[in-house]
């Protein structure tokens, strides 16, 4: 009777620790344990996180993610590209795991999703006509101006913008950063808003015809951190990625891995924390 009472003690106690590691278990940590793919989601935002032409992953964003991945022993990996608009959206449908598209860290999004640790620090800069006839260096001088401002459907930009002033009505919002160009280029905009790598990548694709404003112009509210997003439900495998990332991010192999798309020292999150960011941007 002992035995058979100590049996069942034994598997009653097995089956309240099995329950408590399901209950706490979120979606992605399901995913893997059943041998599925890490699905990571991005749009076509060069330098951060783009296709290449075969479809494979790219950009600095994506390549930290790997790197990080890749450390804690996962590399069965499938990619979603979708627009920005829809990195958010498609986090919380479930056509994927984690965004690794360039997000920022902001109290609005923060209230969406779970971010890992920053990863990069970043700041806004202008794209505007060479030679910047408007003299537009900032927000302020784009609603002091009464200037039009083109930036990206779902960018921190828009928020930055009316923070300083800019009426809703001066901004117009397409889907990524080719339209952006196109609106430049084509005089449908006075100024191209957004963070200063893409400014300067988007610029550089104009063939002279565009330049990128000083982002030291921009005040220090416009600095931003760079995350990757995941479903507040998977706040475990959170835990687990930072953990990784803490080792991995400013190593030579991955500040070797960043270096073509621009990532350098000066990029590096320091000692700002997601919970900092996201209670004060």
């Amino acid at each position: 009777m002992k035995i058979r009472l100590s049996y069942i003690a034994a598997g009653l106690s097995l089956a309240v620790a099995l329950a408590a590691f399901q209950a706490y278990a979120g979606e992605l940590t399901d995913r893997i344990a059943s041998g599925k793919s890490i699905r990571i989601g991005f749009a076509n935002e060069e330098p951060f996180a783009f296709p290449d032409s075969n479809g494979h992953p790219v950009g600095f964003v994506n390549a930290i993610t790997l790197g990080v991945l890749k450390q804690m022993g996962y590399e069965n990996v499938e990619t979603v590209v979708t627009d920005w608009g829809g990195l958010i959206p498609g986090l919380q449908s479930g056509r994927f795991d984690m965004a690794t598209g360039g997000l920022y860290i902001l109290k609005s999004r923060c209230q969406s999703v779970t971010f890992s640790e920053p990863l990069a620090k970043v700041t806004d800069a202008l794209i505007v006509k060479a030679g910047n006839p408007k003299g537009l260096h900032n927000y302020a001088d784009i609603a002091a101006k009464g200037a039009t401002m083109v930036t990206g459907i779902g960018y921190s930009n828009i928020e930055q913008a009316k923070k300083a002033g800019v009426p809703e009505a001066q901004i117009m919002q397409v889907p990524g950063q080719t339209e952006i160009l196109a609106a430049v280029e084509a005089g449908r905009a006075d100024a191209g808003a957004s963070g200063y790598l893409l400014s300067r990548s988007v610029a550089g694709k104009s063939g002279g015809k565009l330049d990128v404003t000083d982002p030291d112009a921009m005040p220090e509210s416009t600095q931003n951190w760079v995350s990757i997003a995941f479903r507040e439900s998977d706040k475990d495998f959170v835990e687990k990625f930072n953990e990784a990332q803490k080792k991995y991010i400013g190593t030579p192999e991955m500040m070797k891995a960043v270096e073509p798309y621009g990532y350098d020292a000066k990029l590096l999150p320091n000692d700002k924390s997601a919970e900092w960011v996201c209670a004060n941007r």
